[in-house]
């Protein structure tokens, strides 16, 4: 029979507890440096199991125990309650929660990705850092005019060439049009490396047809695409559209005991927060384009307001990625011309040439006569589907007995 082993993983090392023929002991510390634990994984035994809870560098980790033990357990933190509220907490006693929960088959794991999906996540995240840095120096920018006293910019870009100028022009004192110019310059260094990111994505998506499927839906570009691929992996892993949104964090949190009926509150939040966010911007994008999922956002903004409309759009979004994924099928109500242009410029964004003098894939969609028409039959779709949840009322939990123990009827 082989050992159960707990890794209470830091930073620089580990410490071990070891449960076999069901006692506990310490195995004392690891080092976390890759040649110094591939040492210590030596004194491992082919059927042993480890178990470790998901941090920063749990992946790394899991990955080299993989080729030496039997099975390896990253454990969800948040729900390793018996770690997180011990009265007594140390590494000896987190490592022997952590054995004694794998030996009893009680702990709690995570999904461990593939080498590719490890890869567009670290992609997906730098570009997510780039967009961020980028925000954070335009915001300095428009600080600087806020007080001073100068009126909003009359300019659609104020950090292309025409707001540059403008910038220039301004009468600000010195230091600040010194500093003005050193985010200027910052700007264009992480403008240059986020066109590399683009592009580096942009060939992963024109490779992958999953991420070409989602962007037949209205607001999903590559890089929403990319995301929700990198977040999920393999979507086969989920049996139902309820479980990959609830693995997104957009279900609302349920509170139900006893013969009360349940509450429901905010979303809970679980999951990857940058793919979330990208799900909500591309909800708004969404909203704002004909078709039924412009009808159930507004559906949804005139019960409960714009902001749960969003998020409800979102977890529609999340729930569309679930089903043309599985069902291998492209977004039924897509305009052709519109992801024709979309691909096209992927394409671009990746590197292709440039088709000079002749029409090239997706220049239909510049005819305005096509995309007029390809826009009055999704409007026909939108106004079939509000009439179609016109008289749809949200259903209220049944009151139930005690003697049934909550359970309904199925319904034939």
């Amino acid at each position: 029979m082989g050992r159960y082993i707990g890794l209470d993983v830091h930073r620089d090392f580990a410490h071990a507890a070891i449960v076999e023929d069901g006692i506990v002991s310490d195995a004392g510390r690891a080092d976390c440096r890759p040649a110094a634990l591939r040492e210590w994984m030596t004194g491992l035994r082919s059927d042993d199991e480890v178990a470790l809870e998901a941090t920063g560098n749990s992946d790394a980790i899991a990955t080299l125990l993989t080729s030496h033990v039997a099975r390896v357990v990253v454990s969800n933190p948040l729900k390793t309650r018996a770690i997180a509220e011990a009265n007594i907490k140390t590494d000896k006693v987190d490592a022997r929660i952590l054995a004694q929960l794998l030996a009893a088959d009680f702990l709690p794991s995570v999904w461990l990705p593939d080498e590719r999906t490890r890869r567009l996540r670290r992609q997906t995240m730098r570009r997510a850092h780039l967009v961020r840095q980028r925000t954070r120096l335009k915001n300095q920018v428009h600080a600087i005019l806020h007080r001073n006293l100068l009126p909003h910019p009359p300019v659609t870009d104020l950090f292309g060439t025409v707001g540059r100028r403008w910038l220039a022009g301004q009468d600000l004192p010195n230091d600040e049009h010194h500093t003005i110019e050193a985010l200027m310059r910052q700007l264009d260094f992480l403008g240059e490396e986020l066109a590399l990111a683009d592009r580096e994505l942009a060939a992963e998506a024109l490779a992958d047809p999953v991420v070409r499927r989602l962007m037949t839906i209205p607001g999903v570009d590559a890089v929403v695409a990319l995301s929700v691929v990198a977040a999920v992996g393999d979507f086969g892993r989920f049996s139902s559209s309820d479980k990959l949104v609830a693995y997104l964090g957009l279900h609302p949190r349920v509170r139900q005991s006893g013969n009360q009926p349940a509450s429901h509150g905010r979303i809970t939040k679980a999951g990857r927060a940058q793919t979330r966010g990208m799900l909500v911007e591309a909800a708004w994008v969404a909203a704002r384009a004909p078709g039924p999922l412009r009808a159930f956002y507004k559906r949804v903004k005139a019960r409960r307001g714009f902001q749960v409309a969003v998020v409800a759009t979102a977890r529609k979004l999340a729930v569309l990625c679930w089903h043309l994924t599985v069902d291998g099928q492209d977004y039924a109500f897509a305009r052709p011309s519109l992801v024709a242009f979309k691909q096209r410029k992927l394409a671009l964004t990746a590197g292709a040439p440039r088709a000079h003098a002749h029409r090239g894939p997706g220049y239909d969609y510049n005819d305005k006569q096509l995309r007029r028409h390809e826009r009055e039959v999704i409007e026909v779709a939108e106004r079939a589907y509000e009439t179609l949840i016109a008289g749809w009322q949200p259903r209220r939990p049944a009151h139930t007995g005690t003697a049934d123990f909550g359970v309904r009827p199925r319904q034939a």
